[in-house]
Formats: structure tokens, C-alpha cells, sequence
């Protein structure tokens, strides 16, 4: 019998900061999503220096709930995946950034 396939997730490429664990890329234990809507609703449209800021603020957490969610620890998990492109540069950068710090920490291919 084949492994199965356990993937972390992260997308960070605009106003929303979200992460999930999937298994065999079909099977979603959990998707965990924070919304800035209500922030940049204030001002009329996405505020990319705004959205940065926030996605370094709640990364760890929404990342944290998703592995909780899911019932898995990094150890479980087999990669991790990140979007890396379209989207607002500074955001993606954060993605980024978590994803390979948590890629290389847990020896885990990105």
C-alpha cells in the first residue's frame, strides 16, 4: 500500500492569509483562512503595505490552527507548498519566507 501524501499549504499573495493540510492533493483536512476584508474596506481597495504587515502578523497562527485542525504535527507532514506568484510582492514575500524557514527547520522539501 502507497503512503499517503500529506501536504502544508500556505497562500499569502494579496489580503487573505491562509493555510491547509491536504492529503493525496484531493483530501482537505483543513483550510484556514484569514480575511483582511474588513481592514482595507476602509480604504477603498487592497493597501499592499497594510496587507503585509498583516499576513506577518497572523502567519504563524493561521499555520498553527491549520496543523491543530488537521490533527498532524510537522513531523507528519511530507512537504510544504507556497504560492509564490501572482500577486502583491511584499505578501508573497511573507508566504515565502514562512514556508521556506519552516521547509528547511523541519528538513522538509518546499
Amino acid at each position: 500500500m502507497e503512503k499517503d501524501v500529506k501536504i502544508l499549504a500556505i497562500e499569502s499573495s494579496c489580503d487573505e492569509t491562509s493555510a491547509a493540510v491536504v492529503v493525496n492533493g484531493r483530501n482537505v483536512l483543513s483550510n484556514i483562512i484569514y480575511s483582511q476584508i474588513d481592514i482595507h474596506t476602509l480604504y477603498g481597495g487592497v493597501v499592499p503595505e497594510i496587507a503585509s504587515r498583516k499576513h506577518i502578523e497572523k502567519i504563524n497562527q493561521v499555520i498553527e490552527q491549520a496543523l491543530a485542525d488537521a490533527d498532524v504535527t510537522l513531523e507528519d507532514i511530507d512537504a510544504i507548498s507556497v504560492t509564490y506568484g501572482p500577486g502583491l510582492v511584499g505578501a508573497l514575500l511573507v508566504g515565502v519566507g514562512a514556508a521556506k524557514a519552516i521547509a528547511y527547520a523541519a528538513k522538509k522539501p518546499l
